[in-house]
Order: C-alpha cells, then structure tokens, then sequence
C-alpha cells in the first residue's frame, strides 16, 4: 500500500478549474448567442384541404418579409431591424433576437403550390396551402340493402 501525501487544497484547486471552465463555455456560448440571428417559431398543422403554416414574426414589417416557392420547397426570409432611439442610448439588456432569418420547408407533392395565400396579422404570417384536388378525400355514399348489378 502506497502512502499519499494529503492535500486539503487539491480538492478545492480541482473545483476551481471545473469552475473556470464551466463560465468561460458559459461566456462563450452567450457570445454566440447575441451575435446570432433569430430564428421565429413556426406552427404547422393541416387539414383535408389545406396545410397551415403560422410564423411568429413580431416586430417586422410586411415590406421585410419575403415568402417564395422553388424546386417545391417554401422559403420564409425576413429581417427585423434594431431600433434605434436617441432616448434608449444606455441599454441595460437586449434580449430580443435582431438581424436577418431564413426558414425554409419542404412541401409534400400533395400541395398546390399555384394556390398559397399569405396573411400578415398582429406579427404572425399565417401561410395557407391549398392541397391538389386529387389530394382531397372523396366521400363515397354507402347504398344499404341494393345489390350490385353484375
């Protein structure tokens, strides 16, 4: 059996630099953070005739936002702009995300993309897509008690 020297100070020493190294990922990563831009929050859902989708955009302009369909995959661009206001010049925090965004979606081939209309209300862009005709259920009436003429 090997004797050790104790140390009261290794265990604190250790705790230290676990320390160190936890803020300064920390530091870095924040860093990152407030240099990136934002990406917005996007619900999508759908129908039997139609695919929804509601980007969460608040604070942009309609003039600043720009939806196109290629290739079938829809792409959402933007850009929300610092404000800037001579009676805000001391900032204490900025947490809101500023700079430009890019989402884009793969569409299913079930989607018209001639029929997509697109609504701007209260900082949310509601995209409706209409689904192909032939993409919609049909409803076929049951006849109880005929038979089938062969």
């Amino acid at each position: 059996m090997a004797i050790t020297r104790w140390d009261p100070f290794r265990e604190v020493q250790a705790l230290q630099n676990r320390m160190n190294a936890l803020f300064r990922d920390f530091n870095e990563s924040d860093s990152a953070l407030t240099t990136a831009s934002f990406v917005p929050a996007v619900d999508i859902y759908e129908d039997d005739k139609k695919v929804v989708l509601k980007v969460e955009v608040p604070g942009i302009e309609e003039k600043d936002l720009d939806v196109s369909v290629e290739n079938n995959t829809l792409t959402v661009k933007g850009e929300r702009k610092l404000e800037k206001e001579e009676k805000e010049e001391n900032f204490h925090r900025i947490e809101r995300r500023y700079g430009s965004f890019f989402r884009a979606f793969t569409l299913p081939p079930t989607v018209d993309v001639e029929h997509i209309d697109a609504r701007y209300n209260a900082g949310v862009l509601k995209l409706e897509l209409k689904k192909k005709p032939e993409a919609q259920p049909k409803q076929i009436k049951v006849n109880v008690g005929k038979t089938l003429a062969a």
